[in-house]
């Protein structure tokens, strides 16, 4: 099974209300299901585009928005969120970035222009691959896959920054 990055869109009500439920219940349970609309996966792309922007291909200030939006880096980790419910426990547990912290990040990516972004991407899928850090297995336009999860991430980040809300990041 393939790593994924994924994300979760709360309130910080509901990570309390987890992190209660994580307390109260004999297998540390949060009770963890943000609805679908919520929740994002990412892939590789993520990964890929902060990969070829530390590689030369972007100004540096990108890949390290990229790895704040991804990692959580300015993040806590949320222990009571490390449980089979939320994912299966492979890498380190799930980080919070509080809604200040993803309100930066909204604005932030809604300043990058992601095709002058891409622009110097090689044009042939296995080179494209390969400046990301993926040397093998994919086949298509990773410009287009690149740009497509790039703009899932600012939505996602957007509407959670509208909302007020906690992005919660994990790898699955």
């Amino acid at each position: 099974m393939a790593l994924s990055q994924q994300f979760a869109r709360v309130s910080p009500e509901y990570l309390e209300r987890c992190r209660q439920s994580a307390l109260d219940s004999p297998g540390a349970a949060p009770g963890w299901d943000p609805p679908a609309s919520d929740r994002l996966d990412t892939g590789w792309a993520s990964w890929g585009l902060a990969a070829y922007c530390r590689s030369g291909g972007a100004d540096p200030a990108v890949a390290g928005l990229l790895d704040r939006a991804v990692s959580a880096t300015y993040g806590q980790t949320a222990g009571y969120l490390d449980h089979d419910e939320v994912y299966d426990g492979f890498t380190d547990p799930p980080r919070v970035l509080d809604p200040a912290e993803v309100e930066k990040i909204a604005r932030d990516l809604g300043d990058v222009d992601v095709a002058a972004l891409l622009a110097e991407l090689p044009d042939a899928p296995a080179e494209a691959a390969a400046a990301c850090g993926h040397a093998e297995g994919f086949s298509g336009d990773v410009r287009a896959h690149l740009s497509e999860h790039f703009t899932a991430l600012r939505e996602f980040y957007a509407g959670a920054a509208r909302r007020g809300q906690c992005v919660v990041v994990w790898i699955d």
